[in-house]
């Protein structure tokens, strides 16, 4: 047996997102089991993860659930001790764990303003006084890990941890909405939209999924801040350069075009991510 792991949408689960990368960031292997955002009640389609009511989810190898990303984190940290989800320094562990502790329980001003939306990037010239709250003292967070840590920039407490995990969505509000914060704050945002694990993570949300309306906004619309992604295009295409899919290995059945090169996958979901930021794949990057 392996974990599993249930998710939200892509686009915009913002606590999914946080799950998905203690595994995605840490290499521990995980099934998926995706709740569909557009049907169903979202506890309705976690019978199997009882009695789990919201994602993530987790169930363990033994059958245990899991439903909290906090617990989540510290008990793959306990599971896998080398993966290192935690500093090995004692100050930059303690301080990693405060500022994912906190992050995990406040800053509902930005949560219930700023829902998380990775299909779409919006201007918000005049947020409200309990957002730029919210966004002063997650700055003053930011700073503070950087000057008790300092060094590997960009992350907060060193290597990439389970705090910039937790933070992961934040970076995501604050340039979804173009949110104002300092030159410092702006570049740890940038490492986040930069990272392939969570540019992965947007490809799928752009490949898969309905655009949901109650994520809409008032706000004046903008392009997507990140890094731009190679131009790709699916096609119809019955002949490619490679003959297996480079995710499962499995023979190809569908098709994308590269600077007029062309390239097979198993499935519309395999291509469909890819062509949303080819380079964010290290399986497909291998094949150019």
């Amino acid at each position: 047996m392996t974990y599993v792991l249930a998710l939200g949408d892509y686009a915009y689960s913002s606590w999914s997102l946080r799950g998905w990368l203690l595994f995605e960031k840490f290499g521990i292997p995980r099934r998926v089991h995706l709740v569909d955002f557009a049907k169903a009640d979202v506890q309705d389609q976690l019978v199997d993860f009882a009695p789990a009511r919201t994602v993530p989810a987790l169930r363990t190898p033994e059958g245990v659930i899991v439903s909290d990303s906090l617990a989540m984190a510290e008990e793959l940290a306990t599971r896998h001790p080398k993966a290192g989800l935690w500093p090995e320094d004692p100050m930059a562990r303690a301080l990693a764990r405060t500022l994912a502790a906190e992050m995990h329980s406040s800053y509902t001003a930005l949560r219930s303003a700023c829902p998380m939306n990775l299909r779409t990037a919006f201007k918000w010239t005049d947020p409200t006084a309990d957002v730029r709250d919210d966004i002063a003292r997650i700055e003053d967070l930011w700073a503070y890990a950087r000057s008790k840590v300092g060094g590997s920039e960009p992350w907060l407490c060193g290597d990439y941890s389970v705090a910039d995990a937790f933070f992961a969505p934040v970076a995501a509000r604050i340039a979804g909405y173009d949110l104002l914060v300092s030159d410092a704050s702006r570049a740890y945002v940038e490492a986040h939209l930069n990272d392939l694990a969570f540019r992965r993570w947007r490809a799928m949300g752009l490949a898969r999924g309905e655009t949901l309306s109650r994520y809409a906004q008032t706000h004046e619309t903008a392009p997507w801040p990140g890094p731009k992604p190679w131009v790709a295009e699916a096609t119809e295409a019955s002949a490619s350069e490679n003959s297996l899919c480079p995710y499962s290995g499995e023979p190809v059945t569908h098709f994308l075009t590269l600077e007029g090169r062309i390239f097979g996958f198993c499935n519309a979901f395999c291509r469909d991510k890819t062509v949303a930021d080819p380079e964010a794949w290290p399986q497909f990057s291998a094949l150019l």
